[in-house]
């Protein structure tokens, strides 16, 4: 991007910076819930811009300076605007990258916290029990990132692991991090039960969902359908006197199809019914927003050619190959032999390489 068009943009966008920085001032505006917040994750975005414009034109200044110096008689003087045009050329280059990753228009879901479901597929017990691994394993990564998460509701394999486990993920641009592990992990590895030593191809399903704010989303709450019941599992008294789960029944329409469909919702996240039935509205509220913006993740994944974070989630992205110590993502030919530390949450350089992957697609596309 030659630089009077880069300038010219970030000039562009310096002008909505500051009237944005206004308009969140607005008490007409900070009534508006939807509006404010939108306009907040704007400001975020916009303000990380302002900095590096800031810091690109001084380098600028300086180059323009240094380059005057340069025909002084005084020889140390040109020895200093020599060192001077050196040092603000490279970081000129370094800086141009980064505010071009800035240009890369924002996914206004990366913000959110998620919720996400991980299901045991082919595979029997062995699916159930890498079903649980993932579990683990994200669990792991979450620590290291210093998120919270809460399991809603689970159904546990009959040898261990989970043949569907639910649970909400808190914390920093979750959604934007997380997003890319949506779809179909494989695992190849030889089984508790397997007697004869022969390798088994299992696999589980994940689904990231962005967590949809109220505001978001339109919900009769009249129309939902409440039961309630006692949780299961761990708990002692508890357990047998008080019926703290509940369950929801919601009739949907899609937008996109028209097509009625009940959705159905458990949740025995706390001991408290009250946080109980407000956690399966907020997993309500996600669900059908997932599902009113898949015609528009769907429009995203046909413009591009690597589908990194969207597509089809029934689409298989990974292996993990335990006889072999390898990983391997599909969508970017990434492989790795350092299983044992990765399904110990060491995820991140996976997701680094998605995040690569997916920002060049992104380039692409806004033709820079």
């Amino acid at each position: 991007m030659a630089t009077e068009s880069l300038l010219q943009k970030l000039d562009d966008l310096e002008a909505r910076f500051r009237e944005v920085s206004l308009l969140i001032t607005d008490p007409a505006v900070i009534a508006d819930m939807k509006r404010f917040v939108k306009l907040n994750r704007e400001y975020r975005d916009l303000e990380r811009i302002s900095q590096a414009r800031a810091e690109y034109v001084s380098l600028l200044s300086n180059i323009d300076q240094a380059r005057e110096l340069l025909s002084e008689n005084d020889l140390e003087m040109r020895q200093m605007a020599r060192e001077e045009l050196d040092t603000a050329t490279a970081r000129l280059e370094t800086l141009e990258e980064e505010i071009k990753q800035l240009l890369i228009p924002a996914d206004p879901q990366d913000e959110k916290d998620v919720v996400m479901e991980i299901r045991g597929g082919t595979g029997g017990d062995e699916a159930a029990l890498f079903a649980g691994d993932l579990f683990r394993m994200y669990c792991k990564y979450f620590e290291t990132k210093g998120w919270k998460y809460a399991v809603s509701s689970c159904t546990e394999g009959t040898a261990g692991g989970f043949k569907e486990i639910i649970f909400t993920v808190t914390g920093e641009k979750v959604y934007g991090t997380l997003k890319y592990e949506s779809g179909v992990h494989r695992v190849q590895r030889v089984p508790v039960t397997e007697t004869q030593g022969r390798i088994h191809t299992s696999a589980a399903t994940v689904a990231v969902l962005p967590e949809a704010d109220a505001f978001e989303v339109e919900i009769n709450e009249g129309e939902i359908k409440w039961d309630t019941f006692r949780s299961g599992g761990a708990g002692g008294q508890n357990v047998n006197k008080v019926e703290s789960g509940v369950r929801l029944r919601y009739n949907w329409k899609n937008p996109n199809t028209g097509v009625v469909e009940e959705i159905l919702i458990e949740c025995t996240e706390t001991r408290d019914q009250p946080k109980n039935k407000e956690r399966a509205l907020s997993r309500l509220r996600t669900m059908i927003y997932d599902r009113e913006h898949q015609k528009y993740m769907d429009d995203i994944a046909a413009r591009r050619k690597t589908m990194v974070s969207t597509g089809d989630r029934s689409a298989k992205i990974r292996t993990y190959n335990f006889p072999q110590g390898r990983i391997t993502d599909h969508r970017i030919n990434w492989t790795s032999y350092n299983l044992p530390a990765f399904m110990d949450g060491d995820i991140q350089e996976c997701i680094d390489q998605l995040t690569i992957a997916e920002n060049a697609e992104r380039m692409k596309e806004a033709e820079m």
